[in-house]
């Protein structure tokens, strides 16, 4: 299939089939796909944590308004966020930056100094704000992955972080989840796979100037 294709193939799967379950590659694949996703400055203020434990995934149904994809799936995708973003942060980015490219500190002090002024400068509010559009281009890219892996998935915002941040034990990470997305294959009998996707016409979604 071409990309296009796999990208109409892709939807957002209602039921999985419990028996299967993605291999160590796929998962592998996945994880470096988030690694690498862009985000701002490229400072990642984003984990991703793979929620294997299906007792785990069964507490977790129940703060999900129960959509059963958290469980059913092969592995839950949980996207958090960092609960604030510290000077810190940026220095060890900026350090990171040095180590692999071996860039001279006397180039990276300007940027590392607006960087921190720029995160100062924001409420913890505001910097929760700006790492959470981060996630969702994350997921984005996730969600694409997926499709071209023939690895199905269903993005969730219907959820209690909260609860989840006390399941998982994220506070004490300095953590706070924003996004799920539930992976595996999808169920035989799943009715929404065959459903046709509704989109506008591509001159209308798209302006070319």
């Amino acid at each position: 299939m071409t990309t296009i294709d796999k990208l109409k193939w892709r939807y957002a799967t209602k039921k999985f089939d419990t028996s299967k379950l993605l291999t160590n590659e796929k998962l592998n694949i996945l994880k470096q796909a988030f690694n690498l996703t862009a985000t701002s400055f490229g400072l990642q203020t984003i984990s991703l944590i793979v929620v294997e434990d299906k007792k785990m995934r069964a507490d977790l149904v129940a703060h999900s308004y129960n959509q059963n994809q958290v469980l059913e799936a092969s592995h839950l995708l949980v996207l958090a966020i960092q609960d604030n973003i510290l000077t810190e942060d940026v220095d060890e980015h900026f350090d990171n930056v040095k180590d692999i490219r071996t860039t001279p500190e006397t180039i990276l002090a300007p940027y590392r100094k607006d960087l921190k002024a720029m995160m100062t400068s924001m409420t913890i509010a505001q910097r929760q704000e700006w790492s959470t559009k981060q996630a969702y281009i994350a997921l984005g890219n996730l969600m694409t992955v997926c499709a071209i892996e023939g690895i199905d998935s269903c993005p969730m915002e219907g959820f209690h972080p909260e609860a989840y941040d006390k399941i998982l034990n994220l506070k004490s990470k300095n953590l706070k989840s924003v996004l799920l997305l539930p992976v595996g294959y999808r169920a035989e009998d799943d009715m929404f796979a065959q459903f046709k996707k509704v989109r506008k016409d591509l001159n209308e979604s798209v302006i070319e100037m």
